[in-house]
């Protein structure tokens, strides 16, 4: 650790994990009641676990990113942190916020919660995935303000690079297009054309920013290679998903009232988002080929190839699967959609905050080579439980799409929406064989934590 501001990653990275440990508990139950749906009904009803469920999803990945941002801005800066007291306090502020509005949504009925905040004077709850009562909107937005004001103002006093500039613009990206979270329009149709602002120009726009210069990052630090060689390819990728995130947003109007002409505009502008993710994994392969030195922590790589072959696929090619008009028209809203989502996220933003905490706790916890041989090799294993089950699980939910589809929406007698369900329940005890393989996996990682490293006899 070359700054001992950079500290304050590590209770970031810490309450990230337990989120994500979290997050896949709450996907697990809500897997079971698919297939049993009176599973612990009334207790904790399908439409509370799917609030949960999506909702831890959006904080473990903010607080992923604030982690790795306070881990990355002070070595690319070369100085310290502006303001580590800043960064503790958002934290516990950030955290507090976080824990009480989930118990909220498990321990209050949603139309009381939005009563007991004061929902009618500024209304701004009731939408996926923004749920959160307006009182916590409003903290999140101070939380965001302060960590970029913390992060701005330590690259403006210190090593202006490529990476920084990028994670900056992504930064701010994140902070404008959340200020949509405080518009609901009345017109229905304004409503989801305004609210795809905050969801489609997040994950595909903004947040691909950020998991750029991640990326980049840490493959600086691991393959030694020169930062002009890997500043080009950062700059090709993220021209290409601005460009084709911004007007790719257009593939969410499919259908809902918006004018015609976003069919083909949002068609052609979407099909092109997989080619960044393409790019991502040349870049990451042309790296290690072209390394020169010999990283003992072979995890963070590993991690690194991970992320954009995984993030090709679930973003890429799950996503090309069904984004054109014509064929958005039967899958939309289905299990497939479902299956693009799961890959997408894990495969993108879940995998590089894996990345970037192989590669930075190890460093602080005082161990600058990496983990030991034993533990990288348990973290491995973590590594293709996780991936493999997340595979199956896609796998297993783009079966059930594909049925869906062709018994629900083709043919000359489509089924009802709950005889297509009992037709595709053993799919589904597919997916949680295989939602219980990611969990697995995910407990063998946090058990790598704890393996101390051989003594030298």
């Amino acid at each position: 650790m070359k700054y001992s501001s950079q500290a304050v990653a590590k209770p970031y990275f810490i309450f990230a994990l337990a989120l994500l440990a979290g997050e896949i508990l709450f996907g697990l139950l809500m897997a079971t009641q698919y297939l049993f749906g009176d599973f612990l009904f009334p207790l904790i009803p399908f439409n509370v676990l799917r609030m949960v469920h999506t909702n831890l999803l959006i904080v473990l990945i903010l607080f992923g990113f604030m982690g790795a941002t306070y881990y990355l801005i002070p070595e690319e800066s070369e100085r310290e942190l502006w303001s580590p007291w800043l960064a503790k306090v958002t934290f516990w502020v950030f955290a507090v916020a976080g824990v009480v509005t989930i118990l909220g949504y498990l321990l209050v009925p949603y139309a009381t919660l939005a009563e007991i905040t004061f929902n009618t004077l500024l209304p701004t709850m009731g939408r996926e995935f923004l749920e959160q009562p307006t009182i916590i909107k409003i903290g999140i937005v101070f939380v965001v303000l302060s960590y970029i004001l913390n992060v701005t103002m330590t690259v403006i006093k210190g090593r202006k690079t490529v990476i920084t500039t990028v994670l900056l613009t992504g930064l701010f990206g994140l902070a404008f297009f959340f200020l949509f979270a405080f518009y609901l329009p009345e017109n229905l149709v304004m409503d989801k054309l305004f609210w795809w602002f905050v969801v489609h120009l997040w994950v595909e726009a903004t947040w691909e920013l950020i998991l750029g210069a991640l990326l980049a990052f840490v493959l600086i630090k691991v393959s030694g290679i020169d930062r002009e060689h890997i500043d080009k390819w950062l700059y090709l990728i993220i021209a290409m998903t601005l460009v084709s995130g911004l007007v790719g947003t257009g593939h969410h109007f499919y259908f809902m009232g918006a004018p015609e002409y976003w069919l083909w505009l949002g068609s052609i502008s979407s099909a092109v988002e997989p080619l960044p993710f393409f790019l991502m994994i040349l870049f990451a392969y042309t790296v290690t080929k072209q390394r020169k030195i010999q990283y003992d922590n072979k995890m963070a790589l590993t991690w690194a190839k991970g992320t954009a072959v995984m993030g090709f696929l679930g973003a890429g090619v799950w996503g090309f699967m069904h984004t054109l008009a014509p064929v958005n028209f039967y899958t939309h809203g289905t299990q497939l959609t479902a299956a693009h989502g799961h890959l997408s996220f894990y495969g993108a933003y879940i995998m590089i905050i894996f990345t970037i905490i192989s590669y930075a706790m190890p460093i602080l916890r005082g161990r600058p080579k990496g983990n030991c041989a034993k533990a990288q090799k348990v973290e491995l294993s973590a590594f293709w439980l996780m991936n493999i089950g997340m595979m199956g699980l896609t796998l297993a939910l783009t079966v059930a799409g594909v049925m869906q589809i062709i018994q629900q929406r083709t043919g000359v007698n489509p089924l009802g929406f709950m005889e297509v369900q009992a037709t595709i329940a053993p799919v589904y005890y597919t997916r949680i064989a295989f939602g219980l393989m990611v969990f697995i996996g995910l407990i063998t990682y946090f058990t790598s934590f704890f393996i101390k490293e051989e003594k030298a006899k």
